[in-house]
């Protein structure tokens, strides 16, 4: 019989649709190759285009205005950064250092006549990064060039920046009210204990350590209100003097406006921007179309420019900055480190501080014979105590090592921010900063009441009567506790007795200061915790000073931070072209994750507070998790 032919054999029917099939993946993988090598010709087109800047001409008009929070560093990388900063509603922020250094470029560039200041449209954190932005200001006007301000709305921390220009507008439909200083919390524990039957155990030392108060209690403490009240009005007395500088009005004055509030606007008519000239908090009242006249005008008209005057942006200036530092430098260096943000264990991405991978920077700049000195930034209001405490041991590292270390702290620097900064070889603080809460917390949330409630019962057996004492599904023993407070008043012996050290006090004396109590800047300064005045670039002046550097420009000053990844610098760089901003602006991909990010960022004050709750909880092998945190700032 005869056997068929081995192989693969098929029918026309079969034939033909495999034909079809292998076809349509020629197609596929044709098209693929054709779309990815065209989109990788448009990428290296606009990134040469972007090398290509037109030069800056003389009466040029700097705008500043800057959309998003004011930070110490970017907490998303520049991919997304890119992003975002297209979608119309995307999560957008500014580093103060770059408003810092285009402002002190444009106080000698003669190419730039004055600066249109807009912040209307940024949030901040506190007073001292203001404030710091402001001097920067007034170095420009110093200089003889004209700075002015508009704005929509101001609220009150956009109207310190504000007032420190030459002229001040405010749209006519738009509002500017002085409050004064608040700070409200939300309180938990009916919700937790009485309501979902949480028992939240805290351990602490000192009175003023009101970080667990709203887990614990249904008000603040009295002593939390007092140590609250004290800070703030020191931080509003320096907002009113400041603002009664520049506007050339009293403290009195503006402090009697806030009281008489209601009158006042009712005697305006309901109307908060004629409110706001009456009361020389502005100007004028002029719309953003006659303020770019106005520009126009003094300047020099430019009707291919937006708003028609000659004008450069931020970024664009930023982008001229850069390219003429763009050359190989081998001066001699003053890192600066930045710890924004929470502290926690590990390695955290930029905008948070780890205790592995902040530790790993200042390691870094150790290890680098070109870092000759350290300025660590710090904006922080702590966390977790072993974090805290593998950053401090870098400090004493790299001032073992021979390279001085300097701390400037920024708006924040409490509890852990203030641990990570005691050992430095000076302290630099704005009068607004907010520092001190030196103290030690921890908690325990334990739910077997919240069981019950559904009919779920824990039992079993150890083989002590310790075994199983930190199941948080079990009743937390008074031994147990015993033991908790225990590490914890350890944990406050150990800052105590280390900010005594570091700033040569007895620990009595520290001790008097502490107890988890919040201090200004200038409160703490009075109180031997900071050393002096002063923003980033007094720390930086200071710290080349200790390392004998010479004067300014004979140094160079570098951020050591993580780098971004080559993809992430490619399509920086095609995002700043002026094909990839206009893709970017119109792409609905880049539109709908602006606004995921959004959403994801958005979140109510409860909703932090209980991922709090649940970041204090110890994990395994971790029977109690110390924490120097402060729930205090704006």
């Amino acid at each position: 019989m005869n056997q068929p032919p081995q192989g693969n054999r098929h029918g026309p029917v079969a034939a033909f649709f495999i034909f079809v099939w292998d076809a349509m993946n020629f197609v596929r993988r044709l098209a693929f190759n054709i779309l990815f090598f065209g989109l990788l010709v448009i990428v290296l087109v606009a990134m040469a285009a972007a090398g290509r800047i037109a030069p800056l001409q003389k009466q040029t008009t700097l705008v500043i205005a800057p959309e998003g929070a004011l930070v110490e560093q970017y907490s998303i990388d520049p991919a997304m950064r890119a992003l975002t900063a297209f979608g119309g509603n995307g999560l957008h922020e500014v580093q103060l250092r770059d408003l810092l250094r285009a402002l002190d470029k444009a106080r000698t560039d003669d190419r730039i006549e004055r600066v249109l200041l807009r912040v209307d449209r940024m949030s901040f954190s506190g007073y001292a990064s203001i404030r710091e932005v402001a001097a920067a200001v007034a170095g420009v006007r110093a200089a003889g060039k004209q700075v002015v301000a508009f704005g929509e709305n101001f609220d009150q921390m956009q109207y310190l920046l504000a007032a420190q220009a030459d002229e001040v507008y405010l749209d006519p439909m738009g509002g500017l009210m002085l409050e004064g200083l608040g700070r409200y919390h939300q309180f938990y524990r009916e919700g937790l204990q009485d309501k979902l039957g949480v028992d939240v155990h805290v351990f602490k030392v000192g009175e003023y350590k009101s970080a667990v108060e709203p887990f614990i209690l249904d008000a603040a403490s009295p002593e939390a209100k007092e140590a609250d009240l004290y800070w703030m009005g020191d931080v509003w007395q320096r907002y009113l003097a400041d603002v009664a500088k520049v506007r050339k009005l009293t403290p009195e004055t503006l402090a009697a406006d806030i009281d008489s509030l209601p009158a006042g606007i009712e005697a305006a008519g309901g109307d908060l921007a004629r409110y706001a000239l009456q009361h020389k908090l502005v100007d004028g009242l002029k719309t953003q179309e006659q303020v770019e006249d106005l520009l126009a005008e003094r300047g020099a008209a430019d009707p291919d420019a937006d708003g028609g005057f000659r004008q450069v942006s931020l970024g664009g200036y930023l982008q001229r900055i850069d390219r003429t530092t763009a050359v190989v430098d081998e001066r001699p260096q003053v890192a600066v480190v930045v710890a924004e943000g929470g502290i926690a264990g590990g390695e955290q991405p930029p905008g948070s501080i780890g205790g592995v991978s902040t530790a790993a920077l200042l390691r870094q700049a150790r290890d680098d014979d070109d870092v000759k000195a350290v300025v660590l930034r710090v904006d922080s209001p702590g966390g977790e105590v072993f974090a805290s405490e593998q950053i401090r041991r870098e400090v004493v590292a790299l001032k073992a090592a021979g390279k001085p270390v300097v701390v400037s702290m920024g708006d924040l620097a409490a509890s852990g921010g203030y641990w990570i900064s005691m050992d430095a070889d000076r302290i630099y603080a704005d009068p607004s900063t907010i520092t001190g809460s030196i103290g030690i917390f921890g908690m325990i949330p334990t739910f077997p009441r919240t069981l019950d409630r559904i009919g779920v019962h824990t039992d079993g057996v150890g083989t002590t009567r310790f075994a199983g004492a930190f199941d948080l599904t079990r009743p937390l023993s008074p031994e147990v506790g015993q033991v908790v407070q225990s590490v914890i008043d350890k944990g406050y012996r150990d800052f105590t007795g280390r900010v005594a050290k570091a700033r040569d006090r007895s620990v009595e004396q520290i001790d008097a200061v502490a107890r988890g109590r919040v201090w200004s800047g200038a409160q703490a300064k009075e109180r031997g915790l900071v050393d002096a005045f002063g923003g980033l670039r007094d720390a930086i002046a200071d710290a080349a000073t200790r390392a004998e550097l010479g004067k300014d420009g004979d140094y160079r000053v570098r951020y050591i931070e993580k780098l971004a990844t080559p993809f992430q610098r490619l399509f920086t760089d095609f995002a700043g072209s002026h094909l990839g901003a206009s893709w970017l602006r119109h792409s609905a991909f880049t539109r709908e994750l602006a606004s995921a990010a959004v959403l994801a960022e958005a979140m109510p004050q409860a909703r932090r507070d209980l991922q709090f709750l649940d970041a204090a909880v110890a994990r395994p092998g971790q029977p109690v998790k110390a924490l120097a945190y402060c729930f205090c700032g704006f």
